[in-house]
């Protein structure tokens, strides 16, 4: 546990957190695949792939052991998914397109257990690692060890920001970039200077309220931009078009040979 309280105090600190998006790779090696890669977590989507609850606890397990955190994206900030994921073992939650402090305070008051939150209590399970002892510790433990995720991906989140950043409970605020320049009116624009202005500012915010900024970035150059930009909890991804891109690159010199 204290690994990924690291990364979760590390993250608010403002100091460097990368990891990696897995979105079609949910088999039982990826987590030792990415931790070989030097992941510090891998987060599992299950917002637009379809990954099931069954799939990720498995996936969870084989993470077990290894220094890597496994935390899921749920396909809304809706307690059912966020308490259920925990339970299962994520040391954190992503969610994505919060448009409001309301939706902040009840994501961040489903994560946490009583009396910051309203997390139900269920022990002796996978996200304790079915172990008994005195659950006081245990409560105060995965309150810190798990990271909450607010994806800022819309106008409304965009001009919520501030109020959201504020939010006791929410770690750290994310740029779904493509989403954003899609509400923004500007699909895919992502050198439009309403998009990079957009980009700088949520990572001052973040930064302002002692919160992580964070990035899926799927390549260098927007690992570079994201780090210039001010962000510091970066994932690597798409692993479906990193893993095409390589089979492209050693097929292709293989053509030219």
């Amino acid at each position: 546990m204290s690994e990924a309280m690291s990364l979760r105090r590390r993250a608010m600190a403002g100091e460097p957190v990368h990891g990696a998006m897995v979105f079609e790779c949910t088999v039982p090696g990826v987590g030792r695949m990415m931790a070989n890669a030097g992941a510090a977590f891998a987060m599992f989507d299950m917002e637009h792939t379809g990954l099931g609850y069954e799939t990720f606890k498995m996936l969870v397990a084989t993470c077990q052991g290894l220094p890597i955190a496994p935390m899921v994206r749920v396909p809304r900030g809706e307690y059912t998914y966020l308490a259920r994921a925990l339970d299962m073992g994520a040391h954190g939650v992503m969610v994505p397109m919060v448009e409001s402090v309301a939706e902040a305070r009840a994501i961040a008051e489903a994560t946490r257990y009583p009396p910051r939150g309203r997390r139900g209590a269920a022990f002796g399970f996978a996200h304790d690692g079915y172990t008994g002892g005195d659950v006081a510790a245990k409560i105060a433990g995965l309150d810190e060890r798990n990271l909450v995720v607010a994806q800022i991906e819309t106008e409304r989140g965009l001009h919520a920001v501030e109020d959201i950043a504020a939010v006791d409970g929410i770690d750290v605020l994310w740029v779904g970039h493509f989403a954003l320049t899609n509400f923004l009116g500007m699909p895919g624009a992502f050198d439009d200077r309403r998009f990079d202005a957009a980009l700088k500012h949520v990572a001052a915010v973040a930064r302002r309220h002692g919160k992580g900024a964070g990035f899926m970035a799927s390549d260098a150059a927007w690992m570079k931009r994201a780090i210039a930009a001010g962000y510091n909890v970066i994932a690597v991804g798409p692993d479906q078009a990193i893993l095409t891109a390589g089979y492209r690159a050693i097929l292709g010199s293989g053509a030219r040979s």
